[in-house]
């Protein structure tokens, strides 16, 4: 029987949404049962993932008066001691290797001691049968405790001075100000923080991974073949990761099996959420061929697009992308610069194509963003269910202050525009798409503003293809021209982890939260553009607890073994 991770449920019996097949017992603190296997919240105890095969009993104490309970952890009953370790009595135990117990002796005045189960398996025995049927599995993240650093907040931009911050798990453990004493992660690897700064780990809202660098022609870059870009994304991941972006949102081109190798550790890169295919009209963004092709469309879909017009059309569109993985839904509401055949000032898909695109997503929890420049077009799409405007350069006071109102999410990506219109990529656009270029340049700051001043939530987004990926964290400085630095770091941190729906586990250095941590050389807060400098100034990068990236010697890289020497 495999493992499950199991919710916490309050003791007063409100057992909502239980997994099925799980039966319960309401002792103090509730445990959680499925057939050989138990989990136990307790007071001071917190059992994750617990290994199959074992089981939690907690024992009432009359002779104790600080504690109401010891928890206990049992696996098969014959056992013998493998080695005598240790722990605090308040120890919060998050993971209990395999082949494992722990249990209190007799006397309250001894440590809990680690025993071994007859006939069990260690963790180490358990990784390598993993790493059997897939050898590219990283093995448990380390526990790490950063001492003296210096915390960014990204709700208020305060800074807790010479605290310390524990990760364990892949995730943040707590924090504490000052030295971190008296702690009970006795195997913690401790990391001398001072005159460092804690970040979380970037979000990029907008990108396209299958875009890959390899030729300087924006036509090339959409018609490569599937292969090419295939083996070329694995390279974007990592430059993307060693940035500072743990975590980006796909929007159109990008598939589950990337997804799920970078989930596996197949090889590094950012979190990814994505779109799939982003759904488009005949001739509208999505539509990649010129005027004078009057072939079919590719099958229905090319490498960041599904072609879909009619209510039946958009229907299927949507489920096919939600059974291929997406966790959201892109749509191509009107004219884009890259588009061929468009213009800026289209307004594409009928309000009955959107409302069933929004409606059919809203049915499979999934929520719809769309591209779109113009009031018209993004008025059109927020009346229609659609929850995100990308880009949205020609915004206008009255559509800022109908998007404030409703809570739509804005992801503007001035740098594409940015990087498009430079001399030193003369030639990669159509000469149709340049002259749309300059005219979406030059509104892109003065759209920030306007959505700024009427408190929409603005995220971080590139959108950068081919080869101008490299100017990813060029968006900082750009945008500190119209935002503060607080609301520039809250746009690649908190405000996507909202839109993401991950507003509880990404975006911040909270306990609880994933430890996508960024390790700073200097307070980034006076001075946003140091994030488009990480090779002075960002020195590691954490995700999920593991140090991805290193340019510290302080701190080594812990996710690649080192090639054993055999002479």
């Amino acid at each position: 029987m495999a493992y499950i991770n199991l919710r916490q449920y309050s003791s007063d019996g409100s057992m909502a949404r239980w997994p099925r097949g799980l039966r319960h017992s309401l002792v103090h603190p509730p445990v959680a049962f499925l057939g050989n296997l138990e989990r136990a919240f307790a007071r001071q105890f917190t059992f994750r993932e617990m290994p199959q095969g074992y089981a939690v009993y907690n024992e009432a104490r009359t002779n104790t008066t600080n504690r109401a309970h010891d928890t206990h952890v049992y696996g098969h009953p014959n056992g013998h001691f493998l080695s005598a370790r240790a722990f605090s009595l308040h120890t919060l135990y998050s993971t209990i290797p395999l082949g494992l117990r722990f249990m209190h002796s007799s006397s309250d005045d001894e440590p809990w001691v680690l025993i071994a189960e007859e006939g069990t398996q260690n963790q180490g025995d358990v990784l390598s049968a993993e790493r059997k049927i897939k050898p590219w599995a990283l093995s448990p993240p380390k526990t790490y405790i950063f001492e003296n650093a210096n915390i960014i907040n990204t709700v208020d931009g305060s800074i807790r001075s010479n605290s310390s911050l524990c990760t364990s798990e892949g995730q943040i453990k707590w924090i504490v100000d000052g030295p971190a004493r008296n702690t009970s992660e006795s195997d913690a690897i401790r990391i001398d923080a001072t005159g460092k700064y804690l970040v979380p780990g970037l979000i990029d809202s907008h990108v396209h991974i299958t875009a890959v660098p390899g030729t300087a022609d924006l036509a090339k870059v959409f018609g490569s073949e599937f292969a090419v870009s295939a083996f070329r994304q694995p390279y974007v991941c990592q430059q993307m990761l060693s940035r500072g972006f743990t975590t980006v949102r796909d929007c159109g081109g990008a598939t589950l099996a990337l997804k799920e190798a970078i989930a596996d550790g197949v090889f590094p890169g950012p979190r990814l959420f994505i779109a799939g295919h982003a759904l488009s009209q005949t001739g509208g963004h999505g539509d990649q061929r010129g005027p004078h092709d009057h072939t079919a469309c590719c099958g229905g879909t090319n490498s960041v697009g599904r072609i879909c017009d009619g209510v039946d059309e958009c229907i299927k569109g949507v489920r096919e992308e939600i059974r291929t993985g997406s966790d959201f839904i892109k749509i191509m509401g009107g004219g884009g610069v890259a588009s061929p055949t468009d213009a800026l000032e289209n307004v594409q898909f009928t309000a009955e194509e959107i409302k069933a695109i929004t409606t059919v997503a809203a049915q499979a929890d999934r929520w719809v963003t769309t591209h779109a420049y113009t009031p018209k077009a993004i008025q059109h799409a927020i009346h229609n269910g659609v929850r995100g405007i990308e880009h949205g350069n020609f915004i206008d006071k009255e559509t800022a202050k109908l998007m404030a109102a409703k809570d739509i999410f804005l992801t503007p990506t001035l740098i594409t525009y940015s990087e498009m219109a430079s001399p030193d990529w003369t030639g990669f656009l159509p000469p149709e798409s340049v002259a749309k270029n300059e005219i979406v340049l030059k509104k892109g700051l003065q759209s920030l503003q306007i959505a700024s001043d009427a408190g929409v939530t603005i995220c971080y987004g590139t959108d950068l293809l081919g080869p101008l990926t490299a100017a990813q964290t060029k968006e900082f400085a750009l945008r500190s021209q119209v935002l503060s630095p607080l609301q520039l770091l809250q746009s690649a941190t908190i405000n996507p982890a909202r839109m993401l729906r991950q507003e509880k586990v990404l975006g911040q250095l909270s306990p609880g939260f994933s430890a996508d941590i960024l390790i700073m050389n200097e307070n980034p807060m006076t001075d946003m553009e140091m994030f488009d400098k990480p090779d002075k100034h960002l020195l590691a990068v954490i995700k999920e607890g593991r140090v991805f990236v290193s340019r510290w010697s302080g701190l080594p890289q812990d996710t690649i073994s080192p090639t054993p020497v055999i002479e």
